[in-house]
């Protein structure tokens, strides 16, 4: 009996490079989906396991598929599953690379991907699936934020809010986790305050912002702190260099609750390489994050406030996974109640196109998200 198989982008092993090979077909157990990928998105996360996964993911089995955003059609449901049919046309978090999951067969980076059926979503007919491949991750590690208990414990999203009249402040709005933090939170009935540059102002306003301020001007954190007198501010989601420690200070001088969710971490490493050249860049990187973090602990100590970092994959194993992707989106999605955002920019066809997209990624991506369609 000859064995079903499907083309998967492989990471042979730690720092290896990304391969294309022929992988088995896996059925689906209980609670999980199978899916016939038929568009996905690159994110950040994907290069640093690349290049540092022994540092950031030294859990993770090899071979490995990376790839958390995907969308595409049902082709089995596993027992218990009730939600979902062969041919329904789906988005949803593939999990391959979370510490509890650790199973090549459901990354994302493949022809054919098991998914956990409460981290998928249906998707309305008139939603393409190189469109809706943009919001798994971001939409995620925005809920992890916003909603688990142990961050912002915000009320949860409605299709029909019910007003809070508390603002969420989000640095770096025009991120694919920002543009979906502002929807959440104006869906859980709180005004939203973010930053962004001037050319996304209008962006970040139709995505329901009521408070928009250039980051780059050296006057911003006043202005925000001027804008929200008189203002019950929930606490902050920060995403970029410097966000956190900003929001610290602004958070500071604001009437409400003094918690920051971050996004980012204290250093970058998009610089690291995962050959030639790896310590050199690693070494500091390391250091810078490891600094940055007793500083923004210090700071937080100094102010009163509480800081914690997002992992993006964290409401897989608790309440917020469903209360997404199988109680508010699908309906969200289907009244037009959500966008599906940043924009996705169509990069190529094609598992040997992801290398690329990941590398241009690298170089600078605004307010849009890259996609590669199968």
């Amino acid at each position: 009996m000859t064995t079903q198989t499907h083309l998967a982008l492989l990471l042979p092993d730690k720092r290896a490079n990304l391969t294309i090979a022929p992988v088995p077909d896996v059925s689906p157990g209980a609670g999980e989906i199978a899916v016939r990928v038929r568009a996905l998105a690159v994110n950040p996360f994907d290069r640093y396991v690349q290049a540092v996964g022994d540092v950031i993911t030294a859990y993770l089995a090899y071979p490995a598929v990376l790839g958390s955003d995907v969308a595409g059609e049902v082709l089995a449901v596993g027992p218990g599953v009730t939600r979902f049919r062969v041919g329904d046309r789906v988005l949803g978090h593939a999990g391959g690379i979370e510490r509890s999951r650790n199973n090549a067969a459901e990354g994302g980076f493949q022809e054919i991907v098991l998914l956990q059926a409460h981290m998928a979503s249906p998707i309305p007919a008139d939603l393409p699936f190189e469109n809706a491949a943009v919001l798994p991750l971001g939409l995620s590690t925005a809920a992890c934020g916003l909603f688990q208990k142990d961050f912002l414990a915000l009320a949860p999203p409605r299709v029909e809010p019910i007003p809070t009249g508390e603002v969420l402040l989000v640095w770096g709005g025009a991120s694919s986790v920002g543009s979906n933090a502002i929807q959440l939170a104006r869906a859980a009935g709180y005004d939203v305050a973010t930053t962004c540059s001037p050319g996304n102002f209008e962006y970040v306003r139709q995505l329901g912002a009521t408070y928009v301020f250039d980051y780059r001007r050296p006057s911003v954190q006043a202005e925000i702190v001027d804008a929200m007198r008189g203002r019950q501010v929930i606490g902050a989601m920060t995403i970029g260099k410097g966000a956190a420690a900003a929001c610290m200070r602004i958070l500071a001088r604001c009437e409400g609750r003094r918690f920051v969710a971050q996004v980012s971490a204290p250093a970058s490493l998009d610089d690291v390489p995962a050959a030639q050249g790896r310590w050199r860049k690693l070494l500091p990187a390391l250091a810078r994050m490891v600094a940055g973090g007793i500083s923004l602990r210090l700071m937080a100590k100094r102010t009163g406030l509480k800081t914690k970092m997002i992992w993006g994959g964290a409401l897989m194993d608790n309440e917020v996974g469903m209360m997404i992707y199988g109680v508010f989106l699908p309906e969200a999605l289907s009244r037009k109640a959500y966008a599906a955002m940043p924009p996705s920019e169509v990069v190529g066809h094609g598992l040997q196109c992801i290398p690329e997209a990941m590398a241009r990624q690298r170089r600078g991506v605004s307010a849009r998200k890259l996609v590669v369609t199968l």
